[in-house]
């Protein structure tokens, strides 16, 4: 499990899914004079309570629960993301209906209203958070640097681990120029030096040769299986820098994500060279 797999959207999910629970211990209907019980009196609420929380509990788990698992694993044809979102809409229903209905001898409590507002929270993600690019961004980002260094650019000085560009040059080897994607390196200057030992060492690299690079996406994109298959094993989400290890084709690339998975990248356009 990768918590860097998470969205900002699933992030709302998590934050509905509190809401709810706390909804869950406040009056759900109230009365002139006092307070009737919460939720999780079942005598009194025998249906508020499986058709509302705990549906919208179980909903909120599986979009979550589905961010960490591949689209090819289904259960009943559908993936856990797809009844996650079928579940939300339910719950949320549940809840507007709760307040529709509300006996005209009661007033609405602060549960039931709280409880309208996290359904609806959790059914609005659930449905649109990925089309939504604010919602759709990287809950956790990738840590990078303040301002993304330009194509070709040299990494700089005391740059660390996980640099965009710093574990690219071979140890001992002299700093080359990044190339636009698919291009050939250039030598550096100064590096063609007298013998014919120096000189062959110097030389520029066939076209064919291929050097690791960091990259992100300018949306997010499938990681679909190394062997070439049709299976998804992971979205590559922008914000977010990936490591391209190897190139696949003409513009298909093979990547690997920060928890180790490789797959390949078949939609190359767009992205941004680290």
């Amino acid at each position: 499990m990768n918590i860097r797999s998470l969205t900002r959207g699933d992030g709302v999910v998590i934050g509905a899914a509190a809401l709810l629970f706390i909804a869950s211990f406040f009056d759900f209907y109230s009365t002139t004079g006092g307070d009737l019980p919460s939720a999780w009196d079942t005598d009194a609420y025998r249906l508020v309570l499986p058709s509302v929380f705990l549906l919208g509990f179980i909903a909120a788990g599986l979009l979550v629960a589905g961010r960490f698992q591949p689209e090819s694993r289904k259960v009943i044809g559908m993936p856990l993301s797809a009844w996650g979102t079928v579940l939300a809409v339910s719950a949320a229903w549940s809840a507007l209906w709760a307040l529709i209905t509300c006996p005209s001898t009661l007033d609405l409590g602060a549960g039931a209203v709280i409880a309208f507002l996290a359904t609806l929270a959790l059914a609005g993600v659930a449905v649109f958070g990925a089309k939504v690019p604010a919602l759709a961004g990287s809950l956790v980002p990738e840590a990078r640097p303040a301002a993304p260094q330009p194509y070709g650019g040299q990494p700089q000085p005391g740059a660390g681990y996980g640099y965009p560009g710093g574990q690219q040059q071979p140890y001992g080897s002299t700093p080359q120029p990044v190339p636009p994607y698919g291009g050939t390196p250039t030598p550096a200057p100064g590096a063609h030096d007298s013998g014919a030992g120096h000189q062959a060492a110097a030389a520029p690299a066939p076209a064919g040769d291929f050097s690791p690079f960091w990259f992100a996406v300018p949306v997010a994109r499938p990681l679909f299986a190394e062997d070439g298959s049709p299976t998804q094993i992971a979205e590559l989400a922008p914000g977010t820098w990936y490591l391209a290890v190897e190139q696949r084709g003409a513009a298909a690339l093979v990547a690997q994500t920060q928890d180790g998975r490789r797959g390949i990248l078949s939609d190359t356009s767009g992205i941004q060279r680290g």
